[in-house]
């Protein structure tokens, strides 16, 4: 599905999200694979790519991934992100992804 390749923090904020429901996580996941690559999702990001990079968001897939989850406009998925990468300590760094 993913061709092998898929951003670890991608997997830890959706099975997170979906209340650690694996089931309900591969559908969110496969639902932001379509959501991506439809109505130039993906490259509407890389838009505001800077935007993210300024509050120090720098893993891109997490930084889609609040994009497609943000369905209410009031809530910043800037703001998440930030959240996210200093209450969860994210992104993985290399390090971490050779002990798995």
């Amino acid at each position: 599905m993913w061709n092998h390749q898929i951003d670890l923090n991608l997997i830890y904020a959706a099975f997170n999200g979906c209340k650690k429901d694996v089931n309900l996580t591969i559908q969110l996941l496969f639902e932001f694979k379509q959501w991506k690559f439809r109505d130039n999702n993906e490259q509407n990001y890389k838009k505001k790519m800077n935007e993210f990079l300024e509050k120090r968001c720098c893993n891109h897939n997490i930084n889609l991934f609040l994009i497609f989850g943000v369905k209410n406009k009031t809530v910043d998925a800037i703001k998440w992100s930030t959240v996210i990468t200093v209450n969860d300590g994210l992104p993985f760094v290399k390090k971490d992804q050779k002990n798995l």
